[in-house]
């Protein structure tokens, strides 16, 4: 408590700063998740608070980030498209798998595991990263020209029949869910749907048409139809938006400029009385509990989710633990990772319980704290009741923010979170890897594979995809490079040191192997080749082990199919200085004693000569 308290004054600028410059990001990524802005606002408040009060970073400030925006945006589409484009249905399940995924993290820090977020592959982290991007700044597209496809009346007049089609199935699936539905009598059926309005038509026509327009894909259907019907004022909002974030960097870094152009594009808008599109109102007053995501808690409806849900939770701590180590090198201190990662899962289930999107440590805002003077935890939870007091005190005015200035500012967003570093490293990284004729790197087939699937299909998979991947590649080079070193595949033994008195007599009846290095899945292929070394003339081989400090199953059951072929052809085995790891894996599987016994293995190569100049005859 009183090292909390240690350095109020700069807590206290370092939180204020961080909540304003938090302000217009929140609001941003709450319209681009499609839950709306006080979604935003929320999860700023409850994850700044809780993840800075609970966490292992001193100075992290946290909050919907665009990582864990553009997730969530695919999770909330996801689920309204199975709920009839019904927010108030869909919510509650929305919430459940938000809250699920800070369950994950938590369970992430107590397992440990925060240590090993590290060890993700850059090319996996930058081609998601360019994907965020360039989701983010296709997507806002279509608000900054003005243009919102469920509004477009002859587009929407396309998807009635679809609509109408749908009405009529979900009319059947209840009646079969009650029981009701019977072949022989559509009565019931008929009279349904002849309750059905043109209203309720329009309604599903329009959530169609939305679902059309969504997404990067769905942008691009739908761009030549927005630029047919740009409307001028929204566009002129939006570009202004952006013109004033990058212009007025270069003036001061003092005063954030994604407030400024926040402020004076929205005092513009309401100064000239302009007939604009405002976003969605904010609810006054201090937010409330959701309960209905444990009233109605179905776990059927949230099922398909739970992998995207870790794959929130995964993606909320590398995110975060990479915030972690910014901070780290700015203030030279420690953070403790995985007490971080318990932190943020309490912050994200917190936020979601009062019905907030999920966030992350935030780089910007961590970065404006610390050179506001923030040190200690207090200074991210000042920036999450800072954000609260915003929401009391000026919840009417911030509702009156137009939908296209916010548009603006996440294109600057979508600009800034591309990786760039990773982009102009593509044509400096080697060619390690041939597909056909042609050579690439296999670091920017990673990133490029990421990047697309990502952007066109599903950032979830994606990430999953690109690691599977990234993991094979890796054991390809790692098993190229240790079959290189691994000496187990030679025609030609060269004789070690201590062979040079071994009797020539017998050079014909004994046949010596050695193995250096790893018998691993990479150099099993060339290890079977040995039976093919072998000599018809000999009887006994001595297999030198001393060297081969490690050996996985499938190297196990290589060596264990060659010492079968080597019985079946009554062949004496002899192992020299088996070490204790191969040792144990064939005493697993009873290789020892089945195979070998404990009297053909031998501690030193001197006691196997003894015996084989004991044991063997010279017979050629």
């Amino acid at each position: 408590m009183k090292k909390l308290f240690s350095n109020l004054k700069g807590d206290l600028f370092g939180g204020i700063t961080a909540g304003i410059v938090a302000l217009p990001l929140a609001l941003a990524f709450g319209v681009s998740s499609g839950l709306g802005p006080s979604a935003g606002l929320y999860g700023a408040i409850f994850i700044s608070f809780f993840a800075a009060l609970f966490g292992g970073t001193d100075t992290q400030i946290s909050g919907p980030t665009a990582p864990m925006t553009a997730v969530s945006m695919v999770v909330i589409a996801s689920i309204l498209a199975s709920n009839d484009g019904d927010i108030n249905k869909a919510l509650p399940t929305i919430l459940i798998v938000f809250l699920l995924a800070g369950f994950f993290q938590i369970g992430l820090g107590i397992l440990g595991l925060g240590k090993y977020i590290r060890y993700i592959p850059y090319p996996v982290v930058s081609g998601f990263m360019t994907a965020i991007g360039v989701i983010i700044l296709v997507t806002q597209v279509l608000p900054s020209v003005g243009y919102y496809a469920k509004e477009d009346t002859q587009f929407v007049e396309k998807f009635k029949p679809l609509a109408e089609e749908i009405i009529l199935e979900n009319i059947l699936k209840d009646e079969a869910g009650e029981g009701v539905l019977v072949l022989e009598n559509f009565k019931e059926t008929i009279n349904r749907a002849q309750k059905t309005t043109q209203a309720d038509i329009l309604k599903e026509s329009k959530t169609l048409a939305g679902k059309e327009a969504s997404g990067v894909l769905g942008t691009l259907k739908v761009l030549p139809r927005a630029l047919k019907n740009i409307n001028w004022l929204e566009l002129i909002l939006a570009l202004g938006t952006i013109f004033i974030i990058y212009g007025f960097k270069r003036i001061t870094t003092a005063v954030p400029s994604t407030l400024v152009a926040l402020v004076v594009m929205t005092s513009i808008a309401l100064g000239f009385s302009l007939n604009y599109r405002p976003i969605e109102e904010i609810p006054g007053g201090f937010p409330l509990p959701n309960l209905e995501i444990f009233t109605n808690f179905n776990l059927g409806s949230i099922t398909p989710y739970i992998f995207t849900a870790l794959t929130l939770s995964l993606l909320g701590a590398i995110d975060s633990l990479l915030t972690s180590v910014v901070a780290d090198n700015m203030t030279k201190t420690k953070h403790k990772p995985n007490k971080e990662l318990i932190g943020q899962g309490i912050g994200n289930t917190i936020a979601a319980v009062f019905g907030g999107i999920p966030g992350a440590g935030a780089t910007i805002r961590t970065v404006v704290n610390i050179n506001s003077g923030g040190k200690t935890k207090l200074s991210g939870m000042i920036a999450g009741i800072m954000l609260l007091v915003i929401l009391l005190g000026l919840g009417p005015i911030a509702s009156k923010i137009p939908a296209a200035v916010l548009a603006g500012i996440l294109i600057t967003v979508g600009i800034g979170v591309m990786d760039y570093k990773g982009l102009k490293a593509i044509p400096n990284l080697p060619k390690d890897a041939k597909i056909g004729p042609f050579k690439v790197s296999s670091e920017v087939i990673i990133m490029i594979v990421v990047l697309l699937l990502s952007t066109f299909w599903n950032l979830v998979y994606a990430v999953g995809i690109g690691l599977v991947i990234a993991s094979l590649m890796f054991m390809k080079k790692i098993g190229d490079l240790t079959g290189k070193y691994s000496d187990v595949k030679p025609l030609k033994e060269e004789s070690w040191a201590d062979e040079k008195d071994f009797p020539k007599n017998l050079s014909e009846e004994v046949f010596i192997k050695h193995i250096k290095g790893p018998l691993f899945f990479g150099s099993t292929s060339d290890f079977q080749q040995l039976v093919k070394q072998i000599p018809n003339t000999a009887s006994t081989i001595i297999i030198r082990m001393e060297k081969m400090q490690y050996i996985d199953q499938s190297g196990l059951y290589a060596l264990e199919d060659i010492l079968v072929d080597l019985k079946k052809d009554e062949k004496n085995v002899l192992l020299v200085d088996l070490l204790d790891q191969p040792r144990y894996m064939m005493e697993r599987i009873d290789i020892i004693p089945d195979l070998i016994s404990e009297e053909s293995i031998f501690t030193t190569f001197e006691d196997c000569l003894t015996w084989v100049k004991q044991n063997v005859k010279d017979k050629f």
